[in-house]
Formats: structure tokens, sequence, C-alpha cells
């Protein structure tokens, strides 16, 4: 029986924290950003081992699906992706059976776009479709959508029967346009940020030296995200200068093996996988620059991170992230795999104290504008 809520929304993803990587925080923060205006959400995505079917996360009511072939935590494999949006039909229509949605919220074009599509047409309820970047291109990737033509099919089919889209960066907007038949308008919303309350300590308690300088940077250890060429900058920088990289993936053992190679193991620090919010919020805040490696970033989650805690950032130049690292304003841009670029950049940031001050204050003023509120009240506009 369905149950009258006029302030109620679903939101379909197949990642949710901690399972997978930006786009579920995004979704997550934008779903509390819709409780804080006074609606109720339940959002369906992947279970995993070890999370419970059904919880309440921070007010969302969260629906676990068990997938086929999903192995790890933080990537997923072809079999999990293509299962998800049909084994998750089931719970997505019990739920619409069940409450009277204002609009769906689907999030990425692959794997989840069909979900949203089907369940939008059978129950006749409007569908903002976000896409996030990699669900459209990924340079670093075979098999990214953009080319493989039974993708592109897929892509073209869920982006013209959704019946709002929303890029969160103009690279996103232009990707889509450049490589599918996309008939309809694409807005642009920036992802929402909320400020993280942590602890400051010492870099003696994190194990780290007052003497050294820090590169950081924060991601999956996946291709895309180029950390070799931020290991490789090194080479080419003070021994003083060392660099943390937080996060796991596939690419660990490769990594690794890299800084062995060049003579730079004790400069290198993988930190792994930091299931504390604030222990990774902790390192940024001890660290002295923020560096995107990235072959290409969707947006750019980690870099709203760095701006919280005021630090200089250098970022590749092609991706979301242009659309608010402005060159020489709040950090540098640099040509993308050019370990040389971001070793130039580190030089001319920790040989100026001005401007690091710069850079710092224009990142910790930058960061407000990508308020929960405001990005979510965009959201509400849009049905």
């Amino acid at each position: 029986m369905e149950i009258n809520n006029k302030k109620r929304i679903l939101v379909l993803n197949y990642e949710f924290p901690p399972l997978g990587g930006g786009g579920g925080i995004a979704a997550k923060k934008l779903a509390v950003g819709f409780i804080k205006l006074g609606y109720e959400v339940d959002y369906v995505t992947t279970r995993f081992s070890g999370l419970k079917e059904l919880e309440v996360v921070d007010g969302i009511n969260v629906h676990r699906i068990k997938v086929l072939g999903r192995k790890e935590l933080l990537t997923a494999s072809m079999l999990s992706l293509i299962s998800f949006p049909f084994l998750a039909y089931k719970k997505s229509s019990e739920l619409c059976k069940k409450y009277k949605y204002n609009f769906i919220n689907t999030h990425f074009t692959v794997p989840t776009g069909p979900l949203g599509v089907w369940i939008s047409q059978k129950f006749k309820i409007k569908n903002i479709l976000s896409i996030h970047g990699g669900d459209i291109y990924d340079p670093s990737k075979n098999n990214s959508p953009h080319r493989k033509w039974y993708f592109r099919k897929v892509v073209n089919w869920v982006l013209n029967n959704s019946d709002f889209i929303v890029a969160q960066s103009s690279n996103t907007k232009d990707n889509t346009k450049k490589y599918y038949k996309c008939h309809k308008e694409i807005d642009i919303i920036p992802l929402p940020y909320e400020v993280v309350n942590f602890k400051k300590i010492s870099r003696k308690e994190l194990g780290l030296k007052d003497d050294k300088k820090y590169l950081i940077g924060v991601g999956r250890l996946v291709k895309r995200k180029g950390f070799e060429y931020l290991i490789k900058s090194l080479k080419l920088l003070n021994e003083n200068v060392e660099c943390l990289i937080i996060g796991d993936g596939p690419e660990k053992e490769n990594l690794q093996q890299l800084a062995v190679d060049l003579g730079l193991k004790q400069r290198v620090n993988l930190l792994g996988y930091l299931s504390e919010e604030e222990k990774k919020f902790q390192y940024l805040a001890a660290a002295d620059i923020f560096v995107l490696s990235s072959l290409h970033e969707g947006f750019g989650i980690v870099l709203q991170e760095a701006m919280q805690v005021g630090l200089p950032i250098i970022a590749t130049n092609i991706g979301g992230q242009v659309d608010f690292i402005k060159d020489g304003e709040n950090g540098f841009l640099v040509n993308v795999k050019d370990e040389e670029s971001i070793a130039d950049s580190v030089k001319k940031i920790l040989s100026s104290n001005a401007l690091i001050n710069e850079f710092s204050k224009n990142n910790l003023k930058k960061v407000n504008e990508f308020n929960l509120i405001n990005v979510s009240n965009k959201y509400l506009k849009l049905k």
C-alpha cells in the first residue's frame, strides 16, 4: 500500500560509503542535504560483506542489494556493475509501491542509469540523472563508455530518457556533448561539500618529521589517478620533500615497486585506505601541498577536502577541477603525465611564503561556494 508522503526522495546509486569512491561520497552528501531541507531519503545501493542490508546512516535509509561478483570494497567488477540495475529493480519497485516520491535521483549513466529510467517510467516519477565523469569518459580505461559502441548506446538511451541531467562540471558536460547524442539540456551543479570536524594533531603524533616538506595525494590507487607522476616528481625535488598517498587499490604494488626502482622508497609513504575520516584530515592538515596528478577527474572531491584545511593545490589541467582551481590564484594547473611540471610547481610554492599564504586564504574562501544546502537546493529547483 502506498504511503502518502509529499517530501520523500529515492536515490539510486551502486556506490555508498565505504563502498566505492567519490561518486558514492558525493551522492551521500547530497542525500544529507535533502534531509536537512526536510525530505526523507531512501538510498538503494550495493551490498558487501560486513555491511547491513538495511540501516540508517546520517538519516538516510540505506537499502543494500546483493550483486554478483563484487569482491572488493573500493573497486567494482564488470559482473557486479552489470548485475546491479537488474538485481536492484525489485527493491526499488517495492519502495515506489510503498512511498510516494517527489523525484528519483539516479547517479551514474552506467551502471545505475538504466535502473533509474525503468523505475521512473514504470511509476511515472521524475528522474534527475547525475553524471559524474568516469561514467561518460575515462581515458585510462580500455572499456571506458565512450570507447565501446554498446556502452555508448546504453548511455545515449539513459541520457535521452531522463527528465533532467546534471553534470558536476563543465568538462563532464562537454564530454557528454562530444561523445554522445544527447538531446537534453544539461545543467551544471557542482558537488556539495560539508565541512568535516576533526582534531588537529602534531606531525610527531602522525609519525611525520617537522623538518620535511610533505606533498599529499588522496584517491583510489588506479591508473586514472596518475600517482606514478607524483612519485616521479620527487626524483626532481630536494631530498627533504616526501609524499604521502592515502588510498588503496590495484596499483598499490606497482607504485611500491616504482618507488623502489627510483630509489625513493624512504620518501614515498603509502598510507593505505583510512577508514577514519578524522585521520585523513589530520594528515591533510599536516601536509604542505596537495597534488592531484589524475589523468582525468570528473570533479575532484579531494580538492574540496584540501581546500578546507587551506592547502595550496597543484592539479592537472584536464577535468572538472579547472572550474574551481585557477592557475596562480589558489593553485597551479599542470599538464597530464608531466612530473617535471609538478616538480616546478612544488618549487615555486615552497620558495614563497607569500604564495603559500595567498593560495591558502583563497582556498579557505573558495570551499564555501560548495555549501551543502545551496547545492542541494539547486537540485530541488530542477523538478
